[in-house]
Order: C-alpha cells, then structure tokens, then sequence
C-alpha cells in the first residue's frame, strides 16, 4: 500500500450538493433558501446574540459581582515549592528566576501546602497564619 493509493471505502463519501444549477437538480432557483429574508441573501447573517433590534439578553440583565484585574497577578506559593528551591534568602525576583510564579506578576503569597524542613528567610513576600508558624518552626523569618 502506497500513501498515493489510500482512498476512502465505497459508499463512505458522496458528492456535495450543487445549489442552483436549474429546476432538475432539485436545488434550483432559490438554492434550498426558500423566499426572500435576510438568510436568503448573499451575506445575511447578524451578530452574536443579536434579536432583532430587541435589547440582547445579555444586555436586560443587570450587572453582577466585580472582577479584579489585578487578581490574575497575584500567585500563590506552596511552602513544599519554597523547601526545593535552592537559596535561603527568596524575594519575588528570586521566585521568578525559578519560574515559579509569571514574569508579570506583582505579588506573591505562602500558603500552608506541603512541608518545609529548612530555614528560609522571606523578603516582600506575603504568607498565611499556618505557613507563616511553619517556616518559623523550621528555624525561618519574614521580613516585611
């Protein structure tokens, strides 16, 4: 078997129909479009959502919570994350270089997931109640 011989079981694929080639063909005149209307003509489709002129759903209901923009720049750190990494004094540049949180970032929080079993000192990072008695147990300090 050649890659130029493959071609599909008997049966498996037919032809496309071919609108407007005159009364015989079954889709002739209108084409399968029916009469007049904006989706009979060339070009007749509207926006998303769109009703008519209607107020769009979308736009009836009434607006709901608030979303932060800055909230997709602030990451989260596991202490087990902290505990791999190799230097003892870690600021947000050093988590960056370990690509643990994104070049855009603007903050950064610990939070208690996994263990840490060295003594680590935190710069300008922030940390939770558990990982902060954590990191102090294992012999650590924040540094605001």
């Amino acid at each position: 078997m050649k890659l130029n011989t493959i071609q599909p079981a008997n049966g498996a694929t037919h032809a496309k129909r071919r609108l407007g080639r005159g009364i015989g063909s079954g889709l002739g005149k209108t084409g399968g479009r029916g009469h007049k209307g904006q989706k009979s003509r060339a070009g007749g489709f509207h926006k998303v959502g769109f009703e008519g002129g209607q107020m769009p759903l979308q736009r009836r209901l009434p607006k709901r919570g608030f979303i932060s923009l800055t909230n997709s720049r602030n990451a989260e750190i596991r202490l087990s994350e902290i505990d791999a990494l190799p230097i003892d004094e870690i600021d947000l540049l050093a988590l960056m270089q370990a690509n643990l949180v994104s070049q855009h970032t603007l903050s950064a929080k610990v939070i208690l997931s996994g263990k840490i079993m060295r003594k680590v000192t935190l710069k300008g990072i922030g940390v939770t109640k558990g990982a902060k008695a954590a990191i102090e147990a294992a012999g650590g300090c924040i540094v605001e």
